[in-house]
C-alpha cells in the first residue's frame, strides 16, 4: 500500500521515465471493479487526455499526480498499483486503466481491493486531496521538532502511539505499515500510550521519523511494495509480513503479531516497552 516512501518514490521513477511523453490513447477498464473510483465516466478519460504530453509527476499529500498539458491532471492513491510497460511487453488481461503512449510505452493501473485513478483541472474535491495540498513533509524541514511536539500536545493523553501517528492525517503518509520500524527504532510498542512518554521517547520518536522515512525514501520504497517496473523495494523492513517469522534483529526474541486498530502491528515484546 502506497505511504509516503512508496508515493515519492513512484514520483521520482514516473518523472525519469514518462516525461515528455504524448498520449496516444486512454484504455477503459478490461472488467468492472465496484471499488475503484473514476472522476465521473471513465470513457471519458480518452478524450481528455488523447493528445496530451506529461509535462510532470508531483505527489500531493499521499497522491502520485501525472501533470499533462493544457493543466490536465490524472491521480491515484493508495491502493492502486502502477506499471510501466515497454513497447511490446505483455499485458495484464485485467487492469482498471491503461495509458498508451505515441511511442509505444505504457501505464497500467490496477486496483486489488480499493483505489482511485482521478482526471481532473486541478479542482478535484476530495478530504484527503485537499489536506495533502495543505500539508508539510514530514521528512522536510518545516517538519521540526516543534512542530511534531506542538501535535503531540494537542491531542488527548490517553491516545496510543499508532492512534497518533497513523490515523487522522496528523502526519501524511504516515500509515501503519511505515509505523512498525518507525516505532521499532524507537523502541516502543503501538499500544504505548502518549501518557506515558518520557521526553527522551519523544525525540526517539521524531528521529526515528525522520530517519526512517528518508531511508526508505532513498531506497526506492519498502521491500513490500513495488515500483513501476514491478521490482521490490529495495529498503529492507525489519517488521513486516517478510520478516516478522525470522525473529527480532536485535535481540532474537520471537515477534509478536496482532491486530489493532483495523490492521496488523508487529513488535520485539523485550526490545519495545
Amino acid at each position: 500500500m502506497l505511504e509516503l516512501p512508496e508515493v515519492l518514490s513512484r514520483v521520482r521513477e514516473l518523472n525519469e521515465n514518462i516525461v515528455g511523453k504524448m498520449v496516444k490513447s486512454v484504455i477503459p477498464p478490461s472488467s468492472p471493479h465496484k471499488f475503484c473510483w473514476f472522476n465521473g465516466e471513465v470513457e471519458s478519460y480518452n478524450d481528455i487526455l488523447t493528445g496530451k504530453k506529461v509535462i510532470a509527476v508531483n505527489n500531493v499529500g499521499i497522491f502520485v499526480e501525472i501533470v499533462f498539458s493544457d493543466e490536465k491532471r490524472l491521480c491515484y492513491n493508495d491502493g492502486v498499483n502502477l506499471r510501466l510497460l515497454t513497447p511490446g511487453e505483455k499485458r495484464p488481461s485485467k487492469y482498471q486503466l491503461i495509458i498508451d503512449f505515441e511511442d509505444g510505452c505504457a501505464l497500467i493501473f490496477t486496483v486489488a481491493m480499493y483505489g482511485g485513478i482521478i482526471c481532473h483541472n486541478g479542482d478535484y474535491d476530495n478530504d484527503y486531496y485537499i489536506s495533502g495540498k495543505k500539508s508539510i513533509s514530514i521528512i522536510g524541514d518545516e517538519f521540526s521538532y516543534q512542530y511534531f511536539k506542538n501535535i503531540l500536545s494537542s491531542v488527548k493523553p490517553s491516545l496510543s502511539l499508532k492512534a497518533f501517528l497513523a490515523t487522522e492525517q496528523r502526519f501524511v503518509g504516515l500509515g501503519n505499515g511505515v509505523l512498525q520500524d518507525i516505532l521499532f527504532e524507537a523502541r516502543l510498542r503501538p499500544r504505548h500510550k502518549i501518557s506515558e512518554l518520557s521526553e527522551e521517547d519523544i525525540k526517539n520518536i521524531f528521529n526515528s521519523i525522520k530517519s526512517v522515512l528518508l531511508d526508505m525514501t532513498e531506497h526506492g520504497g519498502r521491500d513490500t511494495e513495488k515500483d513501476i517496473f514491478g521490482s521490490p523495494g529495495r529498503y529492507k523492513t525489519k517488521l513486516s509480513k517478510n520478516t516478522y517469522k525470522n525473529g527480532c534483529s536485535i535481540c532474537g526474541s520471537e515477534i509478536t503479531k496482532e491486530s489493532y486498530l483495523g490492521g496488523t502491528v508487529y513488535y520485539c515484546p523485550k526490545c519495545q516497552i
